[in-house]
């Protein structure tokens, strides 16, 4: 090694762009919190603690910061909910604990510390966070998706020819600030009035399996609300079985941000057992059976969070697939993508799978990336995972769904929009002859263009397409 570096000086001494160092997991001291001093160990294992504990409102939050925490975040946050929050607040002690765990304990420098941090930034935004002239998209919209629009039985979206989301509940365990389906889920707020889910539960499961029992095409069934951490654990398995009942179900997916705001859960007995007895039937009838996480920056992946995903691993799940959201501020440099795939696939045994770009809901521009940016941050991740670790960055482009970002058919950089085709006609789009020909609009974030791009939608933003 020593004379291949005298044959190529340099060489090897020169940086790489990205630096690998294995991680430490560690699970944040709560015990530096003043309202978490006397907390134990066994009151945090507890997963009906921490439900009894979330944060809701700005008061609980400071009976857990105590003096950590200046009025002016305070002033801050209460500025946001009143004028741009599209989620309610509810945080979990687990996720709370994660954000800014090394910050000094001095009152300035904390408030600035917990400020800047990232998960912060998208679990509990302010407004000084929020784009000061475009904070929503001209095209924006409450459900960016689409989803409700194609639900064939309320709750069911089926968007793709062989794939549902069945949305079981509304509710999670904990909001994040860029919710996808901000339309539907948890509480409503100054800015928002939620719909809601009108069927009992009990006979939303049943249309949605009369309609799978009608609709053998469909193959793939992603359960998800909301949370499926929020469904009862009797309630969840019933559906889960009578899902594995049909012949023409080959893969279910169980969405759950809890496995790293609220890992806790995953890990009581009544769960990990009934999880098991899911997984054996799934496996005896060769059905896959897998659970899919949202992790957006490496402090959330923690001992508590690994011990979960192992052990949904061991009583016989397939898989533990991340997808996180792409979020300026949080996770859109390659050290932050890097070091958060890292600590999930060697450390948690959590599969890095998807980031998506952030959705154009309203209220978002400051989490939003441009494609372009999307494209890069692509690239630059390549080749420090495996191949089948290195997570994909895709658009999930209305009407048309998950595409990688270098997918797009024509791209006006000036003005920020990307146009997008498909391969596949949506339920609502069963008689629509020109569904495969269209090209389907994506706008990049305003403040991402340049000065002529700014100005044409200062002079025309008010106008829509076609």
């Amino acid at each position: 090694m020593e004379a291949l570096r005298d044959t190529v000086p340099g060489t090897l001494e020169a940086q790489q762009p990205y630096e690998y160092e294995r991680p430490l997991l560690v699970e944040p001291d709560w015990q530096r919190l003043p309202g978490w001093r006397g907390i134990t160990p066994q009151q945090w294992r507890d997963a009906q603690w921490q439900r009894a504990h979330c944060v809701k409102n700005p008061r609980q939050l400071r009976a857990v910061m105590g003096p950590l925490l200046q009025d002016r975040f305070y002033e801050d946050l209460e500025d946001d909910r009143r004028r741009f929050a599209t989620m309610s607040m509810l945080l979990t002690p687990q996720m709370l604990n994660t954000m800014a765990p090394h910050a000094p304990a001095e009152p300035v420098a904390f408030t600035e510390t917990f400020l800047a941090d990232p998960v912060r930034r998208y679990m509990l935004p302010v407004a000084s966070d929020r784009d000061p002239e475009w904070p929503s998209h001209p095209y924006a919209e409450r459900d960016s998706l689409h989803e409700s629009e194609m639900w064939v039985v309320e709750g069911l979206t089926h968007r793709y020819p062989t794939k549902v989301l069945a949305e079981l509940v509304s509710t999670c365990p904990q909001y994040c600030g860029h919710c996808t389906r901000m339309d539907l889920v948890g509480g409503s707020t100054p800015q928002v009035d939620k719909l809601k889910l009108t069927l009992m539960p009990a006979d939303r499961q049943d249309q949605i399996i009369d309609y799978l029992k009608r609709t053998p095409g469909v193959r793939d069934v992603v359960v998800s609300g909301g949370d499926v951490a929020n469904v009862p654990w009797p309630r969840l398995e019933s559906f889960l079985m009578r899902l594995l009942d049909l012949e023409s179900v080959r893969d279910i997916r169980l969405a759950t941000k809890a496995l790293a705001g609220l890992p806790q859960h995953w890990l009581q007995r009544q769960v990990i057992e009934g999880l098991e007895r899911v997984a054996r039937t799934a496996a005896r009838r060769s059905v896959n059976l897998a659970v899919h996480t949202h992790v957006n920056h490496v402090q959330s992946v923690t001992p508590l969070v690994a011990e979960a995903a192992r052990t949904a691993l061991d009583v016989g799940v397939r898989d533990i697939r991340n997808q996180g959201v792409l979020m300026r501020g949080v996770n859109t440099t390659p050290k932050a993508l890097l070091d958060l795939s890292m600590a999930l696939q060697g450390e948690a045994n959590i599969l890095p799978y998807y980031f998506y770009m952030c959705d154009m809901i309203p209220n978002a521009e400051h989490w939003r990336v441009a494609v372009w940016e999307a494209q890069d941050l692509q690239h630059r991740i390549m080749g420090y995972l495996p191949g089948y670790a290195t997570p994909r960055i895709v658009c999930d482009v209305p009407y048309v769904g998950k595409r990688w970002v270098h997918q797009l058919a024509d791209y006006d950089r000036e003005l920020g929009v990307s146009h997008w085709t498909k391969n596949y006609r949506t339920g609502i789009e069963l008689d629509d002859p020109d569904a495969l020909t269209r090209r389907y609009p994506f706008y990049d974030p305003i403040s991402t263009l340049g000065e002529s791009g700014r100005r044409w939608w200062r002079e025309n933003g008010h106008r829509k397409e076609g």
